[in-house]
Protein backbone atom coordinates (compact mmCIF):
# COMPACT_ATOMS: atom_id res chain seq x y z
CA UNK A 1 0.00 0.00 0.00
CA UNK A 2 1.11 3.29 -0.99
CA UNK A 3 2.13 5.58 1.94
CA UNK A 4 2.42 9.27 2.50
CA UNK A 5 5.30 11.36 1.51
CA UNK A 6 6.60 14.72 1.50
CA UNK A 7 6.03 15.02 -2.05
CA UNK A 8 2.13 14.18 -1.53
CA UNK A 9 2.42 16.88 0.97
CA UNK A 10 3.93 19.58 -1.19
CA UNK A 11 2.18 18.98 -4.62
CA UNK A 12 -1.16 19.12 -2.76
CA UNK A 13 -0.59 21.93 -0.98
CA UNK A 14 0.70 23.68 -4.66
CA UNK A 15 -2.44 22.32 -6.14
CA UNK A 16 -4.46 23.89 -2.65
CA UNK A 17 -2.95 27.22 -2.89
CA UNK A 18 -3.28 27.70 -7.27
CA UNK A 19 -6.63 26.01 -7.23
CA UNK A 20 -5.61 24.98 -10.95
CA UNK A 21 -3.74 21.64 -11.45
CA UNK A 22 -1.88 22.91 -14.94
CA UNK A 23 -0.45 26.15 -13.40
CA UNK A 24 0.26 23.42 -9.95
CA UNK A 25 2.39 21.35 -12.10
CA UNK A 26 4.17 24.06 -13.34
CA UNK A 27 4.57 25.52 -9.90
CA UNK A 28 6.33 21.77 -8.70
CA UNK A 29 8.47 21.95 -12.00
CA UNK A 30 6.35 18.69 -12.90
CA UNK A 31 3.70 17.42 -16.03
CA UNK A 32 -0.32 17.98 -15.18
CA UNK A 33 -0.34 14.17 -15.35
CA UNK A 34 2.34 13.24 -12.67
CA UNK A 35 0.78 15.81 -10.63
CA UNK A 36 -2.33 14.47 -10.53
CA UNK A 37 -1.10 10.95 -9.95
CA UNK A 38 0.28 11.95 -6.83
CA UNK A 39 -2.89 13.68 -5.62
CA UNK A 40 -5.08 10.74 -6.25
CA UNK A 41 -2.71 8.40 -4.38
CA UNK A 42 -3.31 10.89 -1.57
CA UNK A 43 -6.68 10.31 -2.01
CA UNK A 44 -6.45 6.94 -1.81
CA UNK A 45 -3.65 6.71 1.06
CA UNK A 46 -6.21 9.33 3.08
CA UNK A 47 -9.50 7.22 1.82
CA UNK A 48 -11.73 10.09 0.73
CA UNK A 49 -11.53 12.81 -1.70
CA UNK A 50 -9.56 15.85 -1.06
CA UNK A 51 -10.36 17.71 -4.42
CA UNK A 52 -13.61 18.76 -6.27
CA UNK A 53 -12.77 18.34 -10.03
CA UNK A 54 -14.27 19.74 -13.00
CA UNK A 55 -14.44 23.19 -14.79
CA UNK A 56 -11.01 25.32 -14.64
CA UNK A 57 -10.09 25.56 -11.20
CA UNK A 58 -10.66 23.13 -8.52
CA UNK A 59 -12.10 23.32 -5.08
CA UNK A 60 -11.03 21.81 -1.85
CA UNK A 61 -13.33 19.34 -0.33
CA UNK A 62 -14.21 20.04 3.22
CA UNK A 63 -11.76 17.29 4.19
CA UNK A 64 -9.13 18.93 1.23
CA UNK A 65 -9.13 22.15 3.15
CA UNK A 66 -8.96 21.01 6.93
CA UNK A 67 -6.09 18.63 5.62
CA UNK A 68 -4.54 21.72 3.58
CA UNK A 69 -3.77 23.57 6.91
CA UNK A 70 -2.31 20.83 8.78
CA UNK A 71 -0.03 20.24 5.05
CA UNK A 72 0.57 23.51 5.19
CA UNK A 73 2.22 23.73 8.46
CA UNK A 74 4.44 20.17 8.57
CA UNK A 75 5.84 21.30 5.33
CA UNK A 76 7.05 24.61 7.19
CA UNK A 77 8.46 22.15 10.16
CA UNK A 78 9.87 20.68 7.90
CA UNK A 79 11.81 23.39 6.30
CA UNK A 80 12.76 24.58 9.29
CA UNK A 81 14.39 22.15 10.44
CA UNK A 82 16.66 21.58 7.16
CA UNK A 83 17.27 25.18 8.01
CA UNK A 84 18.69 24.39 11.01
CA UNK A 85 20.71 22.22 9.49
CA UNK A 86 22.20 24.55 7.08
CA UNK A 87 22.68 26.96 10.12
CA UNK A 88 24.98 24.52 11.95
CA UNK A 89 27.12 24.67 8.64
CA UNK A 90 27.88 28.09 9.32
CA UNK A 91 28.13 29.00 5.38
CA UNK A 92 25.74 29.78 2.93
CA UNK A 93 24.85 26.68 0.23
CA UNK A 94 21.57 25.10 -1.13
CA UNK A 95 18.29 26.66 -1.97
CA UNK A 96 17.53 30.43 -1.56
CA UNK A 97 13.91 30.70 -2.17
CA UNK A 98 14.23 34.94 -2.66
CA UNK A 99 11.42 37.13 -3.27
CA UNK A 100 11.12 40.29 -4.64
CA UNK A 101 8.80 43.18 -5.61
CA UNK A 102 7.98 44.64 -9.44
CA UNK A 103 9.74 47.73 -8.84
CA UNK A 104 12.81 46.35 -7.63
CA UNK A 105 13.39 43.07 -9.72
CA UNK A 106 14.10 44.28 -13.16
CA UNK A 107 16.63 46.72 -11.71
CA UNK A 108 18.45 44.68 -8.73
CA UNK A 109 17.56 41.01 -9.79
CA UNK A 110 20.18 40.30 -11.98
CA UNK A 111 23.23 41.83 -9.96
CA UNK A 112 22.17 40.09 -7.33
CA UNK A 113 22.41 36.78 -8.39
CA UNK A 114 25.06 37.52 -10.37
CA UNK A 115 27.08 38.39 -6.91
CA UNK A 116 25.37 35.58 -4.65
CA UNK A 117 26.52 33.43 -7.54
CA UNK A 118 30.11 34.73 -6.64
CA UNK A 119 30.43 35.26 -3.67
CA UNK A 120 28.69 31.63 -2.21
CA UNK A 121 29.08 29.25 -4.84
CA UNK A 122 27.28 26.34 -3.46
CA UNK A 123 23.97 28.81 -3.17
CA UNK A 124 21.03 27.99 -5.43
CA UNK A 125 18.93 30.99 -5.43
CA UNK A 126 15.10 30.54 -6.80
CA UNK A 127 13.50 34.19 -7.19
CA UNK A 128 9.89 35.02 -7.06
CA UNK A 129 8.67 38.34 -8.38
CA UNK A 130 5.38 39.69 -6.30
CA UNK A 131 3.71 42.45 -4.80
CA UNK A 132 4.30 42.77 -1.36
CA UNK A 133 1.38 41.43 0.48
CA UNK A 134 1.66 38.23 -1.37
CA UNK A 135 5.27 37.97 -0.18
CA UNK A 136 4.66 38.71 3.02
CA UNK A 137 1.98 35.75 2.88
CA UNK A 138 4.43 33.24 1.02
CA UNK A 139 6.89 34.18 4.19
CA UNK A 140 4.72 33.48 6.74
CA UNK A 141 3.92 30.24 4.90
CA UNK A 142 7.45 29.43 4.88
CA UNK A 143 7.56 29.02 1.07
CA UNK A 144 10.15 31.78 1.09
CA UNK A 145 13.19 32.43 2.83
CA UNK A 146 13.39 35.96 2.14
CA UNK A 147 12.05 38.79 0.68
CA UNK A 148 13.32 42.22 -1.27
CA UNK A 149 10.54 44.93 -0.50
CA UNK A 150 9.84 48.48 0.43
CA UNK A 151 10.08 49.07 4.49
CA UNK A 152 8.34 49.19 6.71
CA UNK A 153 6.11 46.25 6.36
CA UNK A 154 5.11 46.03 9.84
CA UNK A 155 5.03 42.32 10.26
CA UNK A 156 5.75 41.39 13.85
CA UNK A 157 6.56 37.81 12.81
CA UNK A 158 9.22 38.96 10.67
CA UNK A 159 12.84 40.71 10.94
CA UNK A 160 13.41 44.00 8.59
CA UNK A 161 16.95 45.19 7.39
CA UNK A 162 17.10 48.57 5.81
CA UNK A 163 19.37 48.22 2.93
CA UNK A 164 19.41 51.13 1.52
CA UNK A 165 17.22 54.95 0.26
CA UNK A 166 16.11 55.92 -3.24
CA UNK A 167 14.27 59.23 -4.47
CA UNK A 168 11.14 58.79 -6.30
CA UNK A 169 12.25 60.87 -9.63
CA UNK A 170 9.31 62.62 -12.01
CA UNK A 171 9.38 61.46 -15.33
CA UNK A 172 7.35 64.10 -18.25
CA UNK A 173 7.19 63.93 -22.14
CA UNK A 174 10.24 65.53 -23.59
CA UNK A 175 8.59 68.67 -25.01
CA UNK A 176 8.45 69.33 -20.99
CA UNK A 177 12.44 69.09 -20.39
CA UNK A 178 12.48 73.21 -20.05
CA UNK A 179 9.50 73.67 -17.56
CA UNK A 180 10.17 74.67 -13.46
CA UNK A 181 10.36 71.35 -11.43
CA UNK A 182 6.75 71.39 -9.38
CA UNK A 183 6.24 71.16 -5.63
CA UNK A 184 5.24 67.48 -4.40
CA UNK A 185 2.06 69.27 -3.94
CA UNK A 186 1.44 70.57 -7.14
CA UNK A 187 1.57 67.05 -8.92
CA UNK A 188 -2.31 66.17 -7.94
CA UNK A 189 -2.79 68.72 -10.23
CA UNK A 190 -1.11 67.10 -13.08
CA UNK A 191 -2.34 63.95 -15.13
CA UNK A 192 -0.18 61.34 -12.95
CA UNK A 193 0.12 57.94 -13.95
CA UNK A 194 -0.22 54.91 -11.41
CA UNK A 195 0.69 51.63 -10.92
CA UNK A 196 -2.67 49.58 -10.59
CA UNK A 197 -3.80 49.11 -6.71
CA UNK A 198 -1.60 46.15 -5.03
CA UNK A 199 1.50 48.19 -5.15
CA UNK A 200 3.21 49.04 -2.44
CA UNK A 201 4.80 52.11 -5.10
CA UNK A 202 1.35 52.84 -6.19
CA UNK A 203 0.31 53.81 -2.57
CA UNK A 204 4.04 55.62 -2.18
CA UNK A 205 3.19 57.48 -5.12
CA UNK A 206 -0.16 58.66 -3.52
CA UNK A 207 1.09 59.79 -0.66
CA UNK A 208 4.16 62.32 -2.30
CA UNK A 209 1.24 63.90 -4.05
CA UNK A 210 -0.70 63.88 -1.27
CA UNK A 211 -3.69 62.02 -3.33
CA UNK A 212 -6.35 60.54 -1.46
CA UNK A 213 -7.27 56.34 -2.36
CA UNK A 214 -10.47 57.70 -3.61
CA UNK A 215 -9.25 60.46 -5.62
CA UNK A 216 -6.55 57.96 -7.24
CA UNK A 217 -9.35 56.34 -9.16
CA UNK A 218 -9.95 58.67 -11.47
CA UNK A 219 -6.43 58.65 -12.61
CA UNK A 220 -4.17 56.50 -15.22
CA UNK A 221 -2.83 53.16 -14.15
CA UNK A 222 -0.40 50.96 -15.60
CA UNK A 223 0.34 47.37 -14.76
CA UNK A 224 4.47 48.41 -14.77
CA UNK A 225 6.75 50.86 -14.72
CA UNK A 226 7.83 50.43 -18.19
CA UNK A 227 3.99 51.01 -19.48
CA UNK A 228 4.13 54.19 -16.98
CA UNK A 229 6.89 55.53 -18.85
CA UNK A 230 5.94 54.46 -22.20
CA UNK A 231 2.76 56.18 -21.91
CA UNK A 232 4.33 59.56 -20.78
CA UNK A 233 6.76 59.30 -23.74
CA UNK A 234 3.07 59.31 -25.61
CA UNK A 235 2.33 62.31 -23.98
CA UNK A 236 -0.77 61.40 -21.73
CA UNK A 237 0.66 62.09 -18.68
CA UNK A 238 3.71 62.06 -16.05
CA UNK A 239 4.52 59.93 -13.48
CA UNK A 240 6.72 59.24 -10.50
CA UNK A 241 9.15 56.20 -10.80
CA UNK A 242 11.90 55.36 -8.21
CA UNK A 243 15.48 56.41 -8.70
CA UNK A 244 17.18 52.69 -9.73
CA UNK A 245 14.81 52.61 -12.80
CA UNK A 246 15.81 55.12 -14.54
CA UNK A 247 18.47 54.08 -16.67
CA UNK A 248 16.41 51.38 -17.59
CA UNK A 249 13.32 52.82 -18.36
CA UNK A 250 13.97 55.75 -19.94
CA UNK A 251 16.42 54.66 -22.15
CA UNK A 252 14.06 53.94 -25.20
CA UNK A 253 11.37 56.40 -24.82
CA UNK A 254 11.15 60.42 -25.61
CA UNK A 255 10.62 61.59 -21.60
CA UNK A 256 12.93 63.37 -19.23
CA UNK A 257 13.73 63.02 -15.86
CA UNK A 258 13.26 65.75 -13.00
CA UNK A 259 14.61 65.32 -9.43
CA UNK A 260 12.23 66.67 -7.53
CA UNK A 261 12.31 70.05 -4.61
CA UNK A 262 13.56 69.29 -1.11
CA UNK A 263 12.58 67.90 0.78
CA UNK A 264 12.94 64.82 -1.86
CA UNK A 265 11.09 61.87 -1.04
CA UNK A 266 12.01 58.78 -0.74
CA UNK A 267 11.64 54.85 -0.18
CA UNK A 268 13.12 52.27 1.89
CA UNK A 269 14.32 48.84 0.05
CA UNK A 270 14.99 46.21 2.79
CA UNK A 271 14.87 42.89 3.30
CA UNK A 272 12.60 40.67 5.45
CA UNK A 273 12.70 37.04 6.74
CA UNK A 274 10.83 34.97 9.71
CA UNK A 275 12.60 35.85 13.02
CA UNK A 276 12.03 32.09 14.05
CA UNK A 277 14.24 31.14 11.03
CA UNK A 278 17.57 29.73 12.30
CA UNK A 279 19.58 31.15 9.46
CA UNK A 280 19.56 35.02 10.81
CA UNK A 281 23.77 35.15 10.45
CA UNK A 282 23.56 33.66 6.90
CA UNK A 283 20.62 35.82 5.87
CA UNK A 284 22.30 39.30 7.31
CA UNK A 285 25.25 38.01 4.72
CA UNK A 286 22.32 38.23 1.70
CA UNK A 287 21.31 41.82 3.10
CA UNK A 288 24.88 43.11 2.71
CA UNK A 289 25.18 41.75 -0.66
CA UNK A 290 21.95 43.14 -1.86
CA UNK A 291 22.65 46.93 -0.03
CA UNK A 292 26.01 46.82 -1.78
CA UNK A 293 24.34 46.41 -4.93
CA UNK A 294 21.48 48.66 -4.81
CA UNK A 295 23.88 51.16 -3.64
CA UNK A 296 26.13 51.00 -6.44
CA UNK A 297 22.27 51.17 -8.97
CA UNK A 298 21.38 54.08 -7.28
CA UNK A 299 24.96 56.07 -6.94
CA UNK A 300 24.91 55.75 -10.90
CA UNK A 301 21.50 57.91 -11.37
Amino acid sequence: MTSLSMKHLRYFDALARIGHFGRAAESCAVSQPALSVQIRELEQVVGSPLVERGGRHIRLTGLGEAFALRARAILRLVDELEDLGKATRGHLSGRLRLGIIPTVAPYLLPDIIKTLSARFPGIDTRPREAITHRLIDDLAEARLDVAIVALPVSEPSLEEVALFQEEFVLVRPLEDSGKSVPDPDLLNEMRLLLLEEGHCFRDQALSVCNITTSSARELMEGSSLTTLVQMVGAGIGVTLIPQMAVEIETRSSPVCVFRLAEPRPTRTIGMVWRKTNPLTAQYAQIADVVRNVGLQKVKRV
